[in-house]
């Protein structure tokens, strides 16, 4: 997806943002991107393993 953005293109956004947004906001903007990304990481984690407890139950052969 981001493959072909390369060193200058990420530069670029990185000034934007701080055109943007200021200096000030720039932390909390990525404090809180970093706790939404935690947050998605943890849920797919716990939904991942929901589905393969799933998956072995039915593939246990029944008595």
């Amino acid at each position: 997806m981001f493959s072909n953005i390369g060193v200058p293109g990420l530069i670029l956004i990185l000034v934007l943002a701080l055109i943007i947004f200021g200096p000030k906001k720039l932390p909390e903007i990525g404090r809180a991107f970093g706790d939404t990304l935690r947050e998605f990481k943890k849920s797919t984690r716990e939904l991942t393993s929901d589905v393969m407890d799933d998956i072995k139950e039915d593939a246990k052969p029944r008595k």
